[in-house]
């Protein structure tokens, strides 16, 4: 009998992902949203913040590639929440940040879905709260 990889309980392969300010700037011209906060380090640490941040919207699409990648399809993913807990902070040092994702089933909604949470983490810090799909079995 096959394991059932939708199964409580199951854990899904955590992932890694580089967030470069070259990252930043893609995602500024792909969204349009040039805020200086996430370009700027100057302007960023003048209005109270570290350094540069990430797009909070940026942050919450590469955490969720860790779902479409474990299910295969991103059409299975039918519902994904987030809570934007505390930024990711890109410094300019070639490196940039480094964001966590693990994630796990922690719930069967009924015979065709699952609920998987997600924690997702940079620097050692949660920066997604809440972070929770339903998906799709396929």
């Amino acid at each position: 009998m096959a394991e059932d990889r939708f199964a409580v309980g199951t854990a899904l392969p955590a992932a890694s992902f580089p967030i470069t300010r070259k990252d930043l700037v893609r995602y500024a011209g792909a969204s349009g949203d040039f805020n200086d906060i996430h370009w700027n380090g100057r302007f960023a640490v003048d209005v109270g913040l570290p350094d540069v941040i990430a797009h909070g919207m940026y942050t919450m699409a590469v955490a969720g590639r860790v779902l479409t990648e474990w299910v295969g399809d991103p059409g299975a993913v039918e519902e994904y929440f987030v809570r934007f807990s505390k930024p990711v902070v890109v410094p300019d040092d070639g490196v940039g940040a480094l964001l966590e994702v693990t994630g796990k089933v922690v719930k069967e909604l009924d015979e065709r879905r699952v609920q998987v949470d997600l924690t997702v983490a940079s620097a050692g810090q949660k920066v997604l709260g809440k972070a929770s799909a339903v998906v799709r079995r396929s």
